[in-house]
């Protein structure tokens, strides 16, 4: 099935390492875009988690530490940020050149434009406003190498074309790896939840140039899917994602000095 994926056309952003990137084909964060915060990584019960903050621009940063090409098929909330279908990993995604880094910061409307990513309450997420709320609260990036045809025997001629085209995708939607556990909208901190879940909103458009090229997928699957799941600081400290804080609100039956003190009056 033939695909086209769109090459990622902005420069290149230069960041120190940090504990706030996963993967190893290729680093992914997540770039808090109004206070210029690169996302902490928290790692709890096998998961990855990042604190988004409600009415946040943010972007999700891939850079490629592959020796070749990659294409990163990127999915928010369950959705494909470039088509706006139900995600999987055969469809359409970002190729990135060896060493290149490149912020995904919306909904890619056309060619050159994007509708802003924002955290915000799950009733107003773009999945929820398109019926779909069961996987709020989860970004995924499924990596595929490029294949490179094998280089002919030193005795053998060449061969003329190999089947299929440089362009045509060697995976399909039908074909793709089946989707890992993500984050239900039902699931998760149920009794102890402080704030309404966090999903992302489809915001103001800006631009954001991208090209059509072609790129052949070495396998039908992945090699590599990174998940990240977000949701409010507040919501992670009370599931305990977040060490070393109280949940919000929650009474401390120690708070006082050492000794009992004298009532006043």
């Amino acid at each position: 099935m033939k695909r086209l994926a769109l090459a990622a056309l902005a420069a290149a952003l230069v960041s120190a390492g940090a504990p706030s990137r996963a993967g190893v084909l290729a680093d992914v964060a997540v770039i808090d875009r109004t206070t210029g915060e690169r996302l902490p990584v928290y790692s709890h019960g096998g998961r990855l988690y990042v604190a988004g903050t409600p009415g946040n621009r943010y972007a999700v940063e891939i850079a490629n530490r592959a020796g070749g090409r990659i294409l990163a098929v990127v999915s928010v909330d369950g959705v494909n940020v470039i088509t706006g279908d139900t995600a999987a990993a055969g469809q359409s995604g970002y190729v990135f050149a060896p060493g290149q880094r490149y912020e995904i910061a919306g909904w890619r409307k056309n060619m050159g434009e994007v509708a802003q990513f924002y955290f915000t309450r799950l009733p107003d997420s773009y999945a929820a406003r398109t019926e779909r709320p069961d996987n709020v609260g989860v970004i995924g990036v499924a990596v595929f190498r490029e294949w490179i045809p094998p280089r002919p025997a030193p005795d053998v001629a060449p061969r003329t074309k190999a089947d299929g085209t440089a362009g045509e995708s060697a995976s399909s939607a039908d074909a793709s790896a089946p989707a890992a556990p993500g984050a239900s909208a039902r699931e998760g901190v149920r009794g102890f939840e402080r704030e309404e879940k966090l999903g992302t909103g489809h915001g103001e458009r800006e631009r954001s140039e991208a090209t059509y090229t072609s790129f052949r997928r070495a396998s039908a699957y992945p090699e590599e899917t990174i998940i990240l799941h977000y949701d409010s600081r507040a919501n992670l400290v009370a599931r305990g994602v977040i060490p070393g804080a109280p949940p919000l609100g929650a009474p401390n039956p120690f708070p006082g000095g050492r000794f009992v003190p004298d009532p006043r009056g």
